[in-house]
């Protein structure tokens, strides 16, 4: 297990806390996948991160158009981010078949991520739709 759900802070949006959950759920499938070097595992649920992820931010990004989060721009450049690491990540991949490369990236930068991400970003965004939806 990559993660714990205890490892990320909750917020004060039920939404966000699930979106959370889930996508905990999902990287610790696909982190368990890699660690086995289980490339058919991999490949399925590489889309299931990829379509998750999306999900994940354009669900937070909708919430901050529509109460006109004041950092909404710092918030997605975060996660503009992430997605195009995770789309290199994918590609390189699909390239080179190695999934030492995904768990270091997973274990090295996305879990850190993660967590720093909802602690600092998703906690104040989570604060602000509490005020304003």
């Amino acid at each position: 297990m990559l993660i714990e759900v205890k490892d990320i802070q909750l917020v004060s949006s039920a939404m966000m806390n699930i979106l959370h959950e889930e996508e905990i759920n999902i990287i610790n499938d696909f982190h368990d996948a890699v660690v086995e070097k289980d490339s058919d595992k991999i490949d399925e649920l590489f889309k299931v991160v990829q379509f998750d992820v999306e999900d994940h931010f354009s669900t937070e990004e909708a919430m901050m158009e529509e109460s006109k989060f004041y950092a909404m721009q710092i918030h997605k450049s975060e996660h503009d981010t992430m997605r195009k690491k995770l789309n290199a990540l994918q590609d390189h991949w699909e390239k080179n078949r190695e999934p030492e490369e995904i768990r270091r990236f997973l274990e090295d930068e996305f879990k850190h991520w993660l967590v720093l991400h909802v602690a600092r970003w998703d906690s104040e965004t989570a604060l602000h739709l509490g005020d304003s939806m």
